[in-house]
């Protein structure tokens, strides 16, 4: 433990797989956007630790991208059980956002993978996104799997849902119906699409603080 502690413990290096667990492959202002607060030098030398100890690969992409990019190796994104079970244990301290707390709709992508399930699996394939095209989860259902990724401008969703972040967590969690929040204007689209995705707070996973079971 104390081994592995030495090349994860330190401060945003967790977050820095959080993200490339939920965003995939990214350049460095890519990951800069989803860690407000990081300084530059900080985010830097994160990255050249968890290169030099396998974590983090770097690649060079010709033009005309011409832009590095780092995406996790094998031992890294080995760490998804580690960051899954990590936002578990946190969610009892979930609450409002103060003001100076920043939220990211993407950082939603690990935990709706152990929230939402398929309710009606033999319905056609949808897509409902959280958040946007540009900072957001698509969940994609059909034939009872369900798959969530990083939103993408090019996929066509059935309905979104934003708001603010009690909201989304409120809603996924369970602890508001959907229609509350269709009525407070967090749903634009196919409202059974939501439905059909929600799956409410897993036995395993306690709820946030201040939320009532």
């Amino acid at each position: 433990m104390a081994r592995g502690l030495d090349l994860v413990g330190d401060r945003w290096t967790l977050l820095v797989v959080r993200e490339l667990l939920s965003l995939g492959p990214s350049r460095y202002a890519d990951l800069q956007r989803g860690l407000p607060g990081i300084a530059t030098n900080l985010l830097a030398n994160r990255l050249r630790e968890m290169e030099a100890a396998g974590l983090v690969s770097r690649t060079e992409l010709p033009r005309p991208v011409n832009a590095t990019v780092f995406a996790l190796t094998e031992r890294g994104a080995a760490l998804e059980g580690v960051v899954r079970e990590f936002v578990k244990w946190g969610a009892p301290l979930m609450s409002p956002p103060g003001p100076e707390e920043a939220f990211r709709a993407h950082w939603l992508l690990i935990p709706l993978r152990a929230l939402c399930r398929d309710n009606t699996p033999n319905a056609p394939a949808q897509v409902v996104r959280v958040g946007s095209a540009d900072d957001g989860c698509d969940i994609a259902v059909g034939t009872g799997v369900v798959e969530v990724t990083a939103s993408s401008p090019s996929t066509m969703v059935d309905a979104t849902v934003d708001g603010d972040p009690g909201a989304l967590v409120a809603l996924f969690t369970g602890q508001i119906p959907v229609s509350a929040a269709d009525a407070a204007g967090m749903i634009a689209g196919d409202i059974d699409a939501v439905r059909r995705v929600i799956g409410g707070m897993p036995a395993q996973m306690p709820p946030p603080a201040g939320a009532t079971s």
